[in-house]
């Protein structure tokens, strides 16, 4: 039974948070938007945003803490797979004008068939690379 519930709650904190940024600071809640906004020099900006990011950060910290289990383990084959894998999320985020969030979670909430196909090419894209690394390369489980 909880592993029906605890989805359905972090789902509905997701879109709690993301409607309550746009509700209060008429902001769309892309995580790329909110973290690139950081080296923005707009007064006034720099405040919510580390909040939210520290928030982001803070929650899974206390996650991790209180229920240690629930993230696994993390599993890096190296500290180059975590630059190159970053480095292709950001050239992923600049091509798609935006996030996985911000398409994903905002977008398609608001209707938009910029974000239905950018999700639609996320989706497509996680599902092909796991297909490959599993079955092709032979890694992971």
């Amino acid at each position: 039974m909880a592993s029906l519930i605890l989805p359905l709650l972090g789902g509905a904190l997701i879109g709690l948070s993301a409607s309550l940024l746009l509700l209060f600071n008429a902001r769309i809640a892309g995580i790329s938007g909110i973290a690139g906004g950081l080296f923005d020099s707009v007064s006034g900006e720099r405040g919510w945003r580390l909040a939210f990011l520290g928030g982001l950060v803070g929650g899974g910290l206390l996650l991790r803490f209180f229920w240690p289990g629930t993230l696994g383990a993390p599993q890096v084959p190296g500290p180059w797979w975590l630059v190159v894998a970053g480095l292709l999320v950001g050239v992923g985020t600049r091509l798609g004008n935006g996030c996985t969030s911000g398409h994903g979670v905002c977008g398609i909430a608001r209707g938009s068939r910029r974000s239905l196909a950018a999700t639609f090419t996320f989706m497509a894209t996680g599902i092909l690379t796991v297909f490959i690394v599993r079955h092709v390369l032979g890694g992971g489980t």
